[in-house]
């Protein structure tokens, strides 16, 4: 069974649809990156998943749940870091903790919690309200992670996070994987999303545009990696190109340059180079996530996958949002 089932979702805010026909389904265990451009309907998706605001059609599942009919189920076994986690005044990190503990009725320890995403105990002490950007992050992963939820809903998690902060937040979905839980997560860090997830969805317009790994989106838009090689003595260019999957061959002075529509055409190609020159030396550059999605995201484009255009917008003042609720994912 899978962990998320969206079936044609469509939301709509009086003449505007944030979200239309989304179908999507997210399988247990996975790591699942959730992308569009701003307005395309993330926020919105996710809102409707964790029962913050009703279709307008279609029907959306968690862990076998209906979320229409039973949000407080979903959201019990459910973490939830929003983009925007607003902390309760004078309350200290470890008192937050504590109040997720007690009303997701969990065992932890909100001094291991806290410890897990790097909060230094003084601090965990002290009231949140005058924390840094990167130590309010840390204490919204704390209260996401309360009670090891089935489903992970992860929004910028790496915001406001220096270097080692956006490291240990990739640790953590790792781990929280590996013990068998999904994790769903929008990141404008694309970088970020491509280092740890199993599939991604590119979200434009409120429409499906793509959803696949990233070494198959690559390849579905011919965008799959570049072999550069110096060499010796410069090659034929009619071998390489006539390898199967080679799109382009340049060469210039000592280096041979050889674009690749897919990942099984660079060894191929780089074996024809070998077999008429010397290679001194190697570099291999994959098409980026950040490629990708502007390939499937600009203005006027659509991918390999995409829908028709739909030509709607996510609105931004008039929809609730997830940052009204409490972090850990109120079950209320």
């Amino acid at each position: 069974m899978a962990a998320i089932e969206l079936t044609d979702l469509t939301k709509r805010f009086g003449d505007v649809t944030a979200v239309e026909d989304l179908t999507l389904s997210v399988e247990r265990g996975e790591v699942f990156g959730f992308l569009g451009p701003n307005g395309a309907g993330k926020s919105t998706t996710i809102n409707v998943l964790l029962g913050f605001l009703d279709p307008s059609a279609g029907s959306v599942r968690a862990l076998g749940t209906d979320v229409t009919e039973d949000p407080r189920a979903v959201r019990q076994r459910t973490g939830l870091l929003p983009e925007a986690f607003e902390c309760v005044p004078n309350l200290t990190a470890r008192e937050h903790v504590e109040t997720v503990i007690a009303t997701k009725d969990a065992d932890d320890d909100p001094d291991e919690v806290l410890d897990r995403v790097g909060l230094d105990p003084d601090d965990a002490r002290r009231p949140a309200d005058d924390y840094s950007t990167g130590m309010h992050q840390r204490m919204a992963l704390a209260v996401a992670l309360v009670g090891e939820p089935d489903l992970i809903v992860l929004d910028e998690p790496s915001a406001g996070l220096d270097p080692n902060g956006v490291q240990l937040v990739r640790d953590v979905v790792r781990e929280e994987a590996e013990r068998g839980a999904t994790v769903f997560f929008s990141s404008h860090i694309l970088d970020e999303v491509e280092r740890v997830s199993d599939r991604v969805a590119i979200l434009q317009d409120g429409r499906l545009a793509a959803v696949d790994a990233v070494d198959s989106l690559r390849e579905n838009l011919g965008m799959g990696a570049v072999v550069e090689a110096n060499v010796d003595v410069p090659p034929a260019v009619e071998p390489v190109a006539a390898v199967d999957g080679v799109t382009d061959v340049t060469v210039a002075d000592s280096t041979v340059r050889v674009s690749c529509a897919t990942g099984r055409a660079k060894m191929p190609a780089l074996r024809r180079i070998d077999d008429a020159t010397t290679v001194e030396d190697v570099q291999i550059e994959e098409t980026s996530l950040e490629d990708l999605f502007e390939a499937y995201t600009a203005p006027g484009e659509r991918g390999a996958n995409a829908t028709t255009d739909s030509g709607v917008a996510e609105p931004t003042d008039t929809e609730p949002d997830a940052r009204a609720a409490p972090a850990g994912g109120d079950p209320s």
